[in-house]
């Protein structure tokens, strides 16, 4: 890879932006330097299902064209990007990660992509992820198991793997994911990314492929907490398409990163959650996360936070409650996909009926771990048991709510790790799916409530990323970013560096 190719990919999206406005750059050059990194590298990451270099580079000729000419560009236009897998992309394959899916070509946008392109954003691809949204690892994806930029052998967290190997490796400068249970913050923290899952219903679902319809949210991972400030307003707002889209406004997110960075955070209360690893709750959390996270408290404490302990009893229920709930909503989603209508389609050879034509195309279009959960939420919704099991999760969920509510009474934000445990490697807990289950303890209760949440680096144990979670109350995402700009800032000051700095380096042409 050229010179310019490397110093074009270690550069934040903002600065990019910054740098195409001011004629540094074209968006063909910084699109270039991309797609070289990706043929690159990408062989031994697998971060992308699909890459259309030619299409990219005419979307980035098209930018610079316009800017020649003297229109009107926002301050995105020309910055590449890369999106989930998960996220309706008119004309291009979108999988969703699952075989029944394979080939398929929307002949629409998600809102989101909608307006990402509207913004004059680059698309280099789509990245991979757990099939339908359904893992921690990536490696429920139907097509390549992703890999970790920081050590190849080891997980980048999933559902949204693609796009934390993607962006922390270099392939893209920032992507967009999607959280359920915590699918944007949980690989964020492995990466060494920030990761925001915003506000439900705040960033439009229409065009989202749906996992559980009352939990799913898309959102940015990035570098630094102002790039996903950026790029969480260029997909914010009402839409009417959207039947759980909240009537408001794009939120003012970049300038709360921008006051935060300058560190001072006097008056705001902060509560570190009891339940999440906190005393008498260690168990399953790694000694050098905990470690970090204490250090991260104290540093908020020097910047001026108040900080105390806040329990949230209804918290340790978080985890059966949620893999009851999304489970039914995806046994309920998911039934869409039956062979006929778009996608996969087997056994239709005009000897065998419509049923026996569904049912082969699910056996083989699904894999094991999403055949899991629809069986799990059937049952749970079955005549006879949906009191005794989807009932009860949702009462949980009340109680969940209940107890952020009570928060913030006291506190301005609640904060915990984002993952008990930095990546482990891969394979490690293909087979045990209650300990992969676990890597979302503390991200889910922010999911269930509907409160936005951020993942932010906050060192490392055994050399890898450990994740910082920051939670506010629901619609106050700029508080998310304050807290987690100062705390960024405060930490690149102390080391002299960025976080990805520290990542080892890898060989050219390959992961580490």
């Amino acid at each position: 890879m050229t010179g310019l190719t490397t110093e074009l990919t270690a550069t934040d999206a903002a600065e990019l932006g910054r740098l195409l406005a001011g004629g540094d750059v074209t968006a063909v050059e910084v699109t270039r330097a991309y797609l070289d990194r990706i043929a690159a590298e990408d062989g031994e990451l697998g971060a992308y299902l699909h890459v259309d270099p030619e299409a990219a580079l005419h979307a980035a000729g098209q930018v610079d064209a316009a800017r020649a000419a003297g229109d009107e560009v926002g301050s995105l236009a020309g910055v590449p990007l890369a999106l989930k897998d998960v996220v309706v992309t008119g004309g291009v394959p979108t999988t969703s990660g699952s075989k029944i899916l394979e080939g398929w070509r929307p002949p629409y946008d998600a809102t989101l992509a909608a307006r990402l392109k509207a913004a004059g954003t680059v698309l280099l691809g789509k990245t991979n992820m757990d099939e339908f949204a359904m893992g921690s690892s990536t490696e429920n994806s139907a097509y390549q198991v992703t890999r970790n930029p920081w050590d190849a052998d080891r997980i980048p967290g999933g559902s949204s793997g693609g796009s934390s190997a993607a962006v922390a490796g270099g392939l893209a400068p920032w992507a967009i994911g999607t959280d359920t249970g915590g699918s944007i913050r949980q690989p964020a923290a492995v990466t060494g990314l920030v990761g925001h899952k915003p506000t439900y219903g705040s960033v439009s679902r229409y065009g989202l492929i749906a996992f559980s319809s009352s939990l799913d949210q898309a959102g940015p991972m990035t570098r630094t907490v102002l790039d996903a400030a950026l790029l969480h307003e260029a997909i914010a707002g009402h839409d009417p398409l959207d039947s759980t889209s909240i009537a408001a406004g794009v939120p003012v997110l970049a300038e709360a990163a921008r006051r935060g960075a300058e560190g001072d955070l006097a008056g705001l209360r902060v509560g570190v959650v009891t339940e999440l690893g906190g005393e008498g709750h260690t168990d399953g959390y790694d000694e050098g996360v905990l470690a970090r996270t204490a250090e991260a408290i104290a540093l908020l404490e020097s910047l001026g936070a108040e900080v105390r302990q806040v329990s949230c009893p209804a918290f340790d229920l978080a985890l059966p409650a949620y893999y009851l709930i999304a489970p039914s909503e995806a046994s309920s989603n998911l039934a869409r996909f039956d062979g006929v209508r778009y996608g996969l389609r087997v056994g239709d050879d005009g000897e065998r009926d419509l049923d026996e034509v569904m049912a082969l195309t699910r056996e083989q279009g699904f894999g094991p771990e999403v055949k899991r959960r629809i069986i799990l939420g059937t049952y749970a919704l079955s005549s006879g048991y949906y009191e005794a099991y989807y009932g009860q999760a949702q009462k949980v969920r009340t109680l969940i709510t209940r107890d952020f509510t009570s928060a913030w009474d006291d506190v301005d934000v609640l904060v915990s790790p984002t993952s008990p445990t930095v990546a482990w490697p891969i394979g490690a807990r293909v087979d045990d799916p209650i300990a992969m289950y676990a890597a979302d303890l503390c991200t889910l209760p922010a999911s269930l409530a509907g409160v936005p949440a951020i993942s932010v680096p906050c060192g490392l144990s055994e050399g890898l990323p450990v994740g910082f979670q920051i939670m506010a109350p629901a619609l106050a995402d700029d508080r998310c970013y304050r807290v987690a700009a100062a705390l960024e800032a405060a930490q690149d000051a102390a080391r002299g560096s960025r976080f990805l700095d520290q990542m080892p380096a890898r060989p050219a042409g390959g992961a580490a």
